[in-house]
């Protein structure tokens, strides 16, 4: 099995940019951030440093350390230099089938053999996007979760035509990254982990929908009454009210189970451009966008 050198991460987003700091930073990879505009790919390595700098003042990391961490990053708007040459391609775009069969099928054109091509989709499923290049025995699924600095898990997820190989340069991959994995054996809509949460997060919006309780106090429930880390609400601003509403109708779709259907709370906010964290605003105020903290 040929060893990762180089990756290429494609998205500089809220997930894509911490991907890429972990490849770089804990497993000493070579790594292209690609984003379709440089000023996406600019604002994600400003994130990166940030959080490299947030290491840096716990004692984590050295300044030295830090920048060579940087280094290693190599910012770019060109698929084609950010894919070839890479042993790992790690995709992170927006959590749309259709954008990302678009992307998978103009990623075929420049894939060195052999190389692995990993998708951080939540609950898109691996077997479409593998069908749509001429490798789909290298397509694999490798869930991180957010953010992916902090976060121990990977999921992955073996489409209908993944090979064992490419199952274990997953499992490679993470083990360089300092991760811990679950395979997930059937390509099934939303995983593991979303096709539990998924529907957890949303009866939230609906309590808060329905005037039940506050957001702070369904929070403050659900963290303490059930040793959540934080509670469903504040962790759909972490994760992107509109990433969770793609999530939840592509389940919908799959399934064909009203369990998943999106609240009207959920959808209503989407439009209002009320996403979260990253955009400054969704069930708490943040002060800005990406602000790790909401605003008093």
């Amino acid at each position: 099995m040929t060893s990762v050198k180089k990756a290429a991460v494609l998205g500089a987003g809220l997930m894509g940019h911490g991907i890429a700091q972990v490849s770089a930073q804990v497993a000493g990879y070579e790594v292209s951030l690609l984003d379709i505009e440089q000023e996406y790919v600019d604002r994600g390595m400003s994130l990166i440093r940030e959080s490299l700098a947030k290491f840096v003042t716990k004692g984590a990391l050295t300044r030295a350390d830090a920048e060579k961490v940087v280094s290693r990053i190599h910012p770019t708007t060109d698929l084609k230099t950010a894919v070839q040459g890479s042993q790992l391609v790690i995709e992170a775009a927006t959590e749309d089938p259709k954008l990302k069969v678009h992307l998978y099928k103009r990623i075929d054109e420049y894939l060195d053999p052999g190389a692995v091509l990993a998708s951080n989709t939540s609950s898109i499923s691996i077997t479409l996007l593998g069908s749509a290049t001429k490798v789909p025995e290298s397509v694999v699924g490798m869930h991180f979760f957010n953010p992916p600095q902090l976060m121990p898990l990977i999921e992955i997820i073996r489409g209908a035509k993944t090979s064992d190989r490419t199952v274990a340069v997953a499992r490679e991959v993470a083990a360089a990254m300092k991760k811990e994995t679950v395979l997930c054996k059937k390509d099934s809509p939303g995983f593991i982990v979303n096709r539990i949460l998924v529907p957890a997060l949303n009866e939230a919006t609906l309590l808060v929908n329905e005037g039940v309780a506050d957001p702070e106090d369904i929070d403050k429930a659900i963290a303490l009454g059930l040793n959540w880390p934080m509670g469903p609400l504040r962790l759909l601003d972490y994760v992107g009210l509109d990433t969770t509403l793609n999530i939840s109708e592509v389940l919908m779709a799959e399934l064909q189970d009203g369990k998943y259907r999106p609240s009207p709370l959920l959808r209503q906010m989407v439009r209002a451009g009320w996403l979260g964290r990253k955009s400054g605003k969704g069930f708490y105020d943040w002060g800005s966008a990406s602000s790790t903290k909401p605003k008093a």
